[in-house]
């Protein structure tokens, strides 16, 4: 639990049913077994970079719960922070195949699970405090009343002791009990952030503002170091605290296969460029490249690349 780490993240992981074939989920046969959640891919992707990650949740004491351990092991993802905890299941979902671009149907079954009982129990200093970074995102904190305590408190302990801090909002208005509520409470982890990276549309909804500028206008103001505004097929537009702004352009990608993952990919390209102390211009740029590389294979995690295969030194 001691390890020195370079980012903690807290987050849901679920068993993902992956259709073999295209259509209908009520006509499929067969699915490929999978790892899915926000966090998760996150830190999978940083891993595979070679950063030290550790990922908190719980787990059911249940074979999907080992499923998702074993993925740990297999990224190696420091598993320190999870919990199996017997009294509740791990979800699923089920995921249909997609072949052109279009956005997959997801079902999730995830009420009452393991993670969705995250608390603050499931904070323990010593291992939060070894890390220098904290990435958060709006699915773990739509979970429940606790665990969006847990986060808030995280949030809190890493900023007061130096850490920078990262939020992704990965809106998922169906988990919230109003639109009012998701935004009001997004936006107070969003403030306590360095980084902010929404969507332009998740921006919007948010702020309240319709431009790149607005948004990031909205949350420097409060405090933010940096603001990354994902601009779809343009790319990303970015503003830092000290005036840097501007864009980034998309990489180009002939084929697009499955558009899940393409946000967490673009997160770990940002943050770990930010990490290695290289310009924000840097780090969008590779954000975009490894958005692009998620969304061209079938999976949320299948496309992010190792150190090698994104072809940058160090």
């Amino acid at each position: 639990m001691n390890q020195t780490l370079d980012v903690i993240t807290i987050g849901e992981a679920m068993a993902m049913f992956v259709a073999q074939k295209t259509g209908p989920l009520n006509q499929v046969e067969s699915f490929i077994k999978r790892v899915a959640g926000a966090e998760l891919n996150v830190a999978t992707g940083l891993a595979r970079l070679g950063l030290s990650v550790s990922w908190v949740s719980r787990v059911g004491d249940d074979s999907f719960g080992e499923f998702v351990l074993d993925s740990l092991k297999q990224e190696g993802i420091v598993r320190a922070g999870v919990t199996v905890d017997g009294r509740y299941p791990t979800g699923f979902q089920l995921k249909s195949k997609v072949e052109n671009g279009t956005d997959p149907i997801v079902e999730y079954f995830r009420k009452g699970s393991a993670a969705s009982h995250l608390s603050k129990d499931d904070f323990v200093s010593a291992h939060f405090l070894s890390a220098r970074h904290l990435h958060l995102s709006g699915v773990a904190a739509a979970l429940s009343d606790s665990a969006y305590e847990l986060l808030d408190h995280a949030a809190n302990a890493m900023k007061r002791t130096g850490k920078t801090l990262s939020f992704d909002p990965n809106l998922r208005p169906v988990l919230w009990k109003s639109e009012a509520e998701m935004v009001e409470k997004l936006n107070h982890l969003a403030c306590q952030a360095d980084w902010v990276l929404p969507g332009l549309k998740e921006g919007f909804i948010l702020t309240g503002q319709r431009t790149p500028e607005g948004i990031a206008d909205f949350y420097l103001s409060r405090g933010v170091k940096a603001v990354v505004i994902k601009t779809g097929a343009d790319g990303a537009w970015f503003q830092s605290a000290d005036g840097e702004h501007g864009s980034v352009t998309a990489v180009k990608v002939e084929n697009v296969v499955d558009t899940v993952g393409a946000g967490d990919g673009f997160a770990v390209g940002t943050i770990s460029a930010l990490l290695e102390g290289k310009t924000l211009p840097q780090a969008v740029a590779r954000g975009n490249k490894i958005g692009s590389l998620a969304i061209q294979v079938q999976g949320d995690s299948e496309g992010l690349p190792t150190r090698e295969a994104l072809g940058e030194a160090g």
